[in-house]
């Protein structure tokens, strides 16, 4: 009977996980985050609009970041988050050229693959807490990336739709 019960936690959590990668990964009920970034310019990237605080790159940028110190949270008990706010936005008047824009979104998809295999790792308990956190879990992890990358996802569109670029 235990064994019956593991397998089946196992297959639980097998399904949780594929769902928590489609969440980071697919658009399902909307557009994925490559697809909002894709066939940009500079100028549209680095463009601001009035009473907007933030260009795409910026946006995409501030995904990068959070992402990162999600992640590394999730890794290293003696990683040190920036500060907040300030410490994850670029500054208010940043640009960005070609180079620096491929390293935002390259840093995106890197970190999002390492953050899918921490979730895939055998040892990898979803539920259990962060021994270096506050009741953190990696599940709870895996949906504020999602939740957050989701959000700007749709700010970048919007902005996108504003510039007629959309």
């Amino acid at each position: 009977m235990h064994e019956e019960v593991s397998q089946m936690d196992n297959a639980t959590n097998q399904g949780l996980v594929a769902e928590l990668i489609s969440l980071l990964e697919d658009g399902n009920a909307h557009v994925t985050f490559e697809d909002a970034c894709a066939d940009l310019t500079p100028a549209q990237w680095n463009q601001r609009l009035p009473d907007a605080p933030y260009t795409i790159w910026q946006l995409a940028e501030h995904v990068r970041i959070a992402q990162w110190d999600i992640l590394e949270f999730c890794l290293d008990p003696k990683h040190e988050s920036p500060a907040w706010p300030a410490g994850y936005w670029p500054a208010h008047d940043a640009t960005a050229d070609e180079e620096v824009w491929q390293a935002t979104l390259a840093q995106i998809r890197t970190d999002r693959q390492r953050f899918i295999e921490l979730l895939q790792a055998d040892d990898t308990d979803l539920l259990a807490p962060l021994p270096h956190g506050t009741g953190q879990t990696i599940l709870r992890e895996a949906l504020l990336i999602g939740d957050h990358a989701s959000y700007h996802t749709g700010e970048i569109i919007l902005v996108r739709r504003l510039l007629h670029a959309w």
